[in-house]
């Protein structure tokens, strides 16, 4: 078997991978120190824009226009990047064992590759509804999203089936997103979640009434509190029909399901502390064992704002986490220390010509304020979570970068307010003036 020997390994090759690797090019290293090893064929990019601009019928992103860090702002890493900067990019490489001991990953080709120091930067994988045994869940046109060669499967099946029938199974991010996406195709959409309303682990029911209904006003039918049971399929296995537990059969010549993720730990299984579903680390995303770290989707780390532990499946923690344990691995080689990850956390979400952003915790009581009306041509509102008689959270649509930056700023500095009343009164002007 080959083996290949190297100072660093990141293992998985997303956005995480791509942010580590330029904060080692930042921070110093030798040419053939560190290795990228990847199941995908491309080097790493912005994953986002698969269920946004890439699914674009104009204006559509294409590689390499998102490859990382263009995401943040920063500069693009081209494949020629790795390159100069002496990084070994593996690509089309799945590894199928780890072995922490002895310091070795080995892949489904049988090459070993040998590390000091490891990055597990995994991610996560989509939950498929073959995995429950779902009826005819294996019929063509069943579609996923996570990875690029699941888009460019996507955008095939948009072209091939022109103004048709599309059923969208979950209705959390992948599902509002994808269903925009897909309406901008003039495909026929129908949404089917089993929930009393969308994205329920972030929305509450006075913000999701606004999207349901903008959604509804483009023509987006939307079916709550069921779920698909079974697929029927043509003669050429293509699907042609969604059964709903409700007794309702509804036509379909293409369905995506968007029913979550769960982060890819099973490399590391028994080998290493986990908690919440993924690897445990510090505040340095260092794990239990000596020289192995973890970012991304697959670290629980210290919530340092809230005194807790959390797992966080976002982009902004992917880039963030990568950076923050490059910069600790670094500082331990020098003697040096640096301060703990303290994230606030942030999610973001654009369709339509809608754009959201939230910072903060989803706890306590909430307060709506602002233009939510579906209809209006430019609604601007927002919520407010309050827990313990001060603001941790707040949610806004439609906001300015400055407006957007007053509510992160809410977020983190977690205000004391006397009563929700004038929280109401005030909006985002509360916000704002801090």
């Amino acid at each position: 078997m080959a083996e290949k020997s190297f100072k660093y390994v990141i293992v998985g090759g997303g956005v995480a991978a791509g942010y580590a690797a330029r904060e080692f090019a930042k921070q110093g290293i030798n040419p053939g120190e560190l290795a990228i090893i990847s199941k995908e064929a491309v080097a790493p990019y912005e994953r986002p824009a698969l269920s946004k601009a890439y699914l674009f019928p104009e204006g559509t992103a294409r590689l390499p226009g998102f490859h990382v860090c263009v995401g943040s702002g920063g500069e693009r890493l081209l494949p020629e990047w790795y390159k100069e900067k002496g990084i070994e990019l593996i690509l089309s490489t799945q590894i199928v064992k780890a072995d922490l001991g002895s310091k070795s990953l080995i892949s489904e080709a049988g090459e070993v590759f040998k590390y000091n120091i490891l990055i597990i930067a995994t991610g996560s994988t989509v939950i498929r509804l073959t995995d429950f045994g779902v009826e005819g869940a294996d019929a063509k046109n069943i579609l996923y999203l996570r990875e690029i060669d699941d888009a460019d499967k996507l955008v095939d099946a948009i072209k091939a089936k022109k103004n048709g029938k599309a059923v969208i199974v979950g209705g959390g991010y992948i599902g509002l997103e994808l269903s925009a996406a897909l309406r901008i195709n003039n495909l026929e959409v129908t949404m089917v979640y089993p929930e009393p309303w969308c994205m329920p682990r972030l929305f509450t029911a006075g913000i999701a009434a606004f999207y349901e209904g903008y959604y509804a006003n483009k023509g987006i039918e939307i079916i709550k509190g069921t779920v698909a049971v079974g697929f029927t399929s043509d003669s050429n296995g293509e699907v042609k029909e969604v059964k709903l537990k409700d007794g309702r059969v509804l036509e379909a010549d293409i369905v995506i399901v968007g029913v979550g993720g769960r982060p890819l730990t099973s490399l590391f299984k028994g080998q290493i502390a986990e908690e919440k579903g993924g690897i445990k680390t510090d505040g340095f995303f260092g794990t239990s064992v000596p020289d192995v770290y973890a970012v991304g989707d697959v670290a629980t780390f210290p919530m340092k704002l809230y005194n807790d532990i959390r797992r966080v499946e976002h982009v902004d923690h992917a880039r963030k986490s990568a950076e923050q344990a490059v910069k600790a691995i670094k500082a331990n080689e020098e003697g040096k220390t640096i301060d703990e990850y303290d994230y606030l956390p942030y999610f973001y979400s654009r369709a339509f010509n809608l754009s959201w952003q939230f910072y903060g915790d989803n706890v306590g009581d909430t307060v709506l304020f602002g233009d939510n009306s579906p209809t209006s041509p430019k609604p601007k509102f927002g919520t407010y979570w309050v827990q313990d008689g001060k603001v941790v959270g707040a949610f806004l649509e439609g906001g300015s970068p400055e407006e957007n930056q007053a509510i992160a700023k809410v977020a983190r500095t977690k205000p004391p307010i006397e009563n929700l009343d004038t929280l109401t009164k005030e909006g985002l002007s509360f916000a704002t003036k801090i």
